[in-house]
């Protein structure tokens, strides 16, 4: 056993329920903390995540420096900076994986290197309930739906979860294995546009244990209903926490299983749980998804070009309120509610017919719990060309959607404060209220806000259309 170890952090933000951090810090004299920042990962693609996780290198930085372990922050591809670790240095490197398979191709790389050098190394499950290599069906084949899948993982999860207890310990003096480290600001992106999503956030472990006291105490028992409702604060907004591994899904799973008395708010937030591990079995089973679609009939769908609706869709400006505020909720916080994240979706694939990947990758720039699994996933989802899929032919009617889901208006409103003084009758269709009276509350369509870009009945009709031309294919 070498004197020191190198904890490689990637996705593990936590002193809490740690264990490549634990384990090191149990069996070396000396451990250092190790952050690598690949620009190439983030560059014009994560820049929300960006300010995200500078914050959390803040953050993680404080939290060791309690246990007298530093965090290095290196800047460059990982095989280098690994590289330069040799047998010399005495030490062991710990990680725990990330299920991507770029990432776990990078690891294999990395693992091959350290052989190579004589680096002693050892690698820990990572923030996940049940690894997608423990799960198939019975015939060894993976799923493709959903519910037979999280039945059989649940069932496995409970047979194997013991009870852990990675307590980290502390050391006597720092070490560092590096000459000189970068600091957290040099990650944060170059407009300042990013300053507004601290008035939102506060990324850190503690905040992410807040919220999860609040989601048990206050929102799990109404959260079948309140998780559809966008104008009530119903989710709990721990993705992005899960995303950076500020909490191991585990210490989720284990606070919502010790509630006392359970009931379909628990059940429906467990299936999330669920959806986000089925997301990481398909993706990797499945890797195709990250380049194009599961279902290769879609590849003949007529996908429409339009770079003038396409701007007006991330611009929140397509004339469908519910839309619109869903859009600029996310341009405003990093995040937007999960059932309008299903509206602008649907709004974007089947109305304007552009292409889902679009979207996806609008989302992966803008949002602060951008997953790869869970939005390429969710994207497919909703495109209706992938696994366990949403057919194509069901297309949310964003009117109907606005009125059933946000029917006083609070979002909307607050998000698209233009219309703050419409009518509820006509809120989700304002071109209905009659000029003299838009002009009465000062909210002129076509001039204070924009008219419809679509007709939402000749836009489905078109989408079914072009939905019929691939079946006949």
């Amino acid at each position: 056993m070498t004197k020191k170890a190198i904890v490689w952090i990637r996705e593990d933000f936590r002193v809490e329920n740690n264990e490549a951090l634990a384990y090191a810090s149990q069996n070396h004299k000396f451990v250092s903390a190790l952050y690598i920042y690949n620009s190439k990962n983030f560059d014009k693609k994560r820049e929300a995540q960006k300010w995200w996780l500078s914050k959390s290198l803040e953050a993680f930085n404080l939290d060791l420096k309690k246990f007298n372990i530093s965090l290095e922050i290196q800047s460059g591809d990982e095989l280098e900076v690994f590289s330069n670790i040799k047998k010399k240095d005495d030490v062991t490197v710990y990680w725990s994986k990330v299920y991507e398979p770029d990432v776990i191709n990078k690891g294999k790389k990395i693992r091959d290197l350290l052989i190579k050098n004589e680096i002693e190394y050892k690698y820990f499950k990572g923030n996940i309930l049940v690894e997608f290599q423990d799960l198939t069906k019975d015939d060894g084949t993976p799923y493709k739906v959903f519910t037979p899948f999280w039945k059989k993982t649940e069932k496995f999860y409970i047979s194997k979860a013991i009870s852990k207890n990675f307590k980290i310990k502390s050391k006597d003096k720092k070490m560092s294995t590096f000459k000189k480290s970068i600091i957290p600001e040099e990650i944060l992106p170059k407009n300042n546009w990013y300053k507004k999503l601290e008035k939102y956030w506060t990324p850190s472990e503690q905040e992410a244990k807040k919220y999860l006291n609040e989601l048990i105490k206050d929102k799990i028992e109404d959260y079948g209903d309140a998780r559809d409702i966008p104008g009530v604060n119903g989710t709990s907004k721990l993705s992005p926490f899960l995303k950076f591994g500020q909490i191991h899904v585990e210490t989720i799973w284990k606070k919502c299983h010790d509630i006392k008395f359970k009931k379909i708010g628990y059940r429906k937030y467990i299936n999330e749980l669920g959806w986000r591990e089925f997301s990481h079995s398909l993706i990797n089973y499945f890797p195709q998804m990250l380049k194009g679609n599961l279902r290769k009939d879609f590849d003949n769908f007529p996908w429409v070009k339009n770079e003038n609706f396409l701007k007006r869709w991330k611009q929140g400006m397509t004339g469908y309120p519910i839309v619109d505020a869903g859009m600029r909720e996310l341009y405003e916080t990093g995040w937007m509610h999960n059932r309008v994240r299903m509206i602008v979706a649907s709004f974007l694939v089947k109305h304007l017919r552009i292409h889902w990947m679009e979207g996806e990758k609008h989302f992966k720039n803008c949002l602060v719990d951008y997953n790869e699994a869970s939005n390429i996933a969710q994207w497919q989802w909703v495109a209706g060309c992938g696994a366990d899929a949403a057919p194509y032919f069901r297309i949310f009617n964003p009117i109907l959607q606005g009125e059933k889901f946000d029917k006083d208006g609070i979002y909307t409103k607050k998000w698209v404060p233009e219309l703050l003084n419409m009518p509820n009758k006509f809120l989700y269709k304002p071109w209905e209220l009659e000029k003299k009276y838009q002009e009465q509350i000062k909210i002129v369509i076509g001039k204070d806000y924009p008219e419809p870009m679509v007709d939402h009945a000749t836009a489905r009709n078109a989408a079914l259309d072009a939905f019929q031309k691939i079946k006949k294919n």
